[in-house]
């Protein structure tokens, strides 16, 4: 079977993959194993290719974020934290995904004016905002890490999680080649400790593991997978069931056009894919400092698309599985 690479020739009809209703992440030492694979550090040796605006700090000024200080910078500014990465992570990517639209990992500018804004002082909503049946647009929290967080529900309305749309790390590519994911981080809970938060919604509340602060056990969850602790402070818990993060914004936000403002733009280098049906991502290498390769199969036949990427441009490179070679070049828009 000769399979045509390159988003002009890949316009076959997905069929939805069900995963287990529970998602479940790399341990530790298998997490190790990869990021050691893939090459350490990987946000960090993409700083060449982004500029960091100097009159950012060098060190957070919220917890959670120090611990990947060498990509994420931010800075207090007015009423909110302003956050800077480029939206790559240290961990691996992609490995997983068994319901693909041919996306792939790209830098992005947040940065300057298209910095991540958190409240500095969140505000409880007299109207809070379910993500059952809104915000399906954009992100909704941001991770310690610096890669954006969407709802739970993808632009369709469907479970990222439950159709095959995520990889090992809960996250995936979208229309922009920008790498978000859909459920909450927990890996970055052995990174950053029971005791910090490993995220932020965007309404300013943080967002912490599977346990309290003190070890214990979490109970008594609201519909927004949040809750008061000891000191009347809110804030919402990642969880491995629906809704995984912060379950719409229980803090004050304002909503434009579906998602919440302000945030960064994401603009593409190219027309969104079209999923690929049968396709199982099975590889994801970094092969230089903003280059990767991605290995996939289709009906068993492997594929590769070997990329580099900067913040003006991709080349990219289609090898089928015949050996047939498409290459294509892309400016951002």
């Amino acid at each position: 079977m000769l399979i045509t690479l390159g988003l002009k020739g890949l316009q076959m009809v997905h069929h939805l993959h069900h995963s287990n209703h529970e998602i479940t992440f790399p341990s530790e030492i298998t997490r190790r194993a990869l990021i050691k694979g893939f090459g350490i550090g990987v946000g960090a040796s993409l700083l060449s290719s982004l500029a960091i605006d100097d009159s950012f700090a060098a060190t957070s000024t919220l917890p959670g974020f120090d611990a990947f200080s060498k990509s994420v910078k931010t800075l207090k500014s007015g009423k909110y934290y302003l956050v800077e990465s480029n939206g790559i992570p240290s961990h691996n990517m992609m490995v997983g995904i068994t319901n693909w639209q041919q996306q792939v990992p790209t830098v992005q500018p947040y940065t300057g004016d298209n910095a991540w804004k958190i409240p500095v002082k969140p505000v409880i909503s007299k109207n809070p905002i379910s993500a059952k049946n809104n915000l399906f647009r954009g992100a909704i929290a941001l991770a310690v890490n610096g890669i954006p967080i969407f709802n739970a529900f993808n632009n369709r309305g469907e479970d990222s999680n439950l159709i095959g749309e995520l990889d090992e790390w809960g996250g995936h590519c979208g229309r922009a080649d920008d790498y978000h994911y859909h459920v909450a981080p927990l890996h970055l809970q052995k990174i950053v400790g029971k005791k910090k938060p490993i995220a932020y919604a965007l309404d300013g509340f943080p967002i912490f593991g599977e346990v309290e602060v003190d070890g214990k056990a979490v109970k008594g969850l609201d519909e927004f997978n949040g809750h008061y602790d000891a000191k009347k402070n809110y804030h919402y818990h990642g969880t491995k069931t629906y809704p995984y993060i912060n379950g719409g914004m229980r803090g004050v936000v304002a909503v434009a056009e579906g998602q919440i403002s302000p945030q960064p733009e994401t603009r593409p280098f190219r027309e969104a894919g079209a999923p690929l049906r049968g396709a199982k991502i099975i590889a994801f290498e970094q092969s230089g400092t903003a280059s990767y390769s991605l290995r996939y199969k289709v009906n068993e036949l492997e594929n590769k698309i070997e990329y580099s990427t900067t913040l003006a441009s991709v080349e990219m490179k289609f090898t089928d599985s015949t050996g047939a070679i498409v290459q294509e070049s892309y400016q951002r828009r």
